[in-house]
C-alpha cells in the first residue's frame, strides 16, 4: 500500500535536537554571549520571518519550550550569571545565539496571537532566559495585529529588576513603537515613574530614533522630546538612569551632534562626570 502525500508534519522538539554542541562551538557561542554582556552594543537576529507566513508546524507549548531551554542548560555558567546579574530568579545558563535559534523555530510555528501568548507563558516562569526568548518571541518589525504584543511588552516594564532582561524587552518595545509612535505618549509617563527601571526603558525604547540618517520632521520631534526627559532626569544620581542618558546621547551624536553640543551646553553640568563623557563620546 503506498503512503499517502501530503503536507509534511514537523516533530515537536526532542531532547536530540537540543544536544549541546561539541566543546569548540559551545565555548565560541559562550564567548559570543559574554562579549555581548560585557557591552551595550545592540544584538540582532540574523533573521527575522515575516509575519503574515504561514505557521510552518504544530505550535510549540510552554512545556516544549522549557524542555528546549533546559536540555541546553549549563550548572557552572548559570551560577555565574546569577553573580553576574545579582537578580533573585533562576538561571539556565544558555547562551544567546542558542535562544536565539530556538526562537527561530518557535516564531515559525505560531501565529502572532501563539506568540503573544507563549511569551506570556515563558515570562510568568520568572527564568532569566524564559524571559529573554519571551522578549525574542515579540522582536519583530511586522507584526500584524501587534496592539497585544505592546500591551504585554508594557506590562512587562514596572516588572524590570536587571539591565539584560529589560534590554532584550527593550528591543521588542522599540519596534512596536516604529510601527505606532503613538505609543510614545505612554512612554512619555515612565519618566515620571518611581521605579529606576521605568524611567530607565524610556530612554533605551527609544534608542532607534537617535541612528536615522535622514530623519523626517516627526522623527526630529521625538528627538527633541526625549532631549527633553533627559533634562527632566540630569541630575538623577542613579547610575543606570545616568548610563542611560549618556548612551543616548552618544548614539544621537552620531547622526546629530549637533543637537548633542547645544545639550550639553546648556545641560551637560547636571549629568555625572562619566554620563557627560559618555555622550560627548563621538563631538
Amino acid at each position: 500500500m503506498s503512503r499517502k502525500r501530503g503536507k509534511k508534519r514537523i516533530a515537536r522538539p526532542r531532547a536530540e535536537d537540543y544536544a549541546p554542541l561539541d566543546p569548540v562551538e559551545e565555548a565560541k557561542l559562550r564567548a559570543e554571549a559574554e562579549a555581548y554582556a560585557a557591552s551595550d552594543a545592540d544584538y540582532e537576529s540574523f533573521e527575522e520571518p515575516e509575519d503574515d507566513e504561514a505557521p510552518s508546524g504544530p505550535p510549540p507549548t510552554l512545556e516544549d519550550a522549557l524542555f528546549a531551554l533546559e536540555a541546553w542548560e549549563d550548572a557552572e555558567k548559570a551560577a555565574e550569571m546569577a553573580a553576574y546579574h545579582k537578580a533573585d530568579r533562576r538561571y539556565l545558563g544558555v547562551s544567546v545565539p542558542a535562544i536565539d535559534d530556538m526562537v527561530a523555530l518557535w516564531r515559525g510555528q505560531l501565529d502572532v496571537a501563539g506568540r503573544v501568548e507563549l511569551a506570556r507563558a515563558l515570562w510568568d516562569t520568572d527564568i532569566h532566559e524564559a524571559r529573554i526568548a519571551a522578549a525574542k518571541l515579540l522582536t519583530q518589525a511586522r507584526l500584524r495585529p501587534d496592539a497585544a504584543a505592546w500591551e504585554l511588552i508594557a506590562s512587562w516594564v514596572p516588572q524590570f529588576d536587571a539591565w539584560a532582561i529589560a534590554d532584550h524587552v527593550a528591543k521588542a518595545g522599540s519596534k512596536r513603537l516604529q510601527s505606532e509612535p503613538a505609543r510614545l505618549d505612554e512612554v512619555a509617563d515612565w519618566v515620571r515613574s518611581d521605579h529606576m527601571w521605568t524611567r530607565r526603558a524610556a530612554f533605551v525604547f527609544t534608542l532607534p530614533w537617535t541612528k536615522q540618517r535622514n530623519p523626517k520632521p516627526e522623527d526630529e520631534a521625538v528627538r527633541d522630546e526625549v532631549l527633553g526627559w533627559a533634562t527632566q532626569l540630569a541630575e538623577d544620581r542613579d547610575w543606570f538612569i545616568q548610563k542611560a542618558i549618556g548612551w543616548w546621547l552618544r548614539e544621537l551624536g552620531k547622526k546629530d551632534p549637533e543637537r548633542v553640543r547645544e545639550w550639553l551646553a546648556e545641560h551637560g553640568e547636571r549629568l555625572k562626570p562619566f554620563a557627560r563623557k559618555e555622550a560627548a563620546k563621538y563631538l
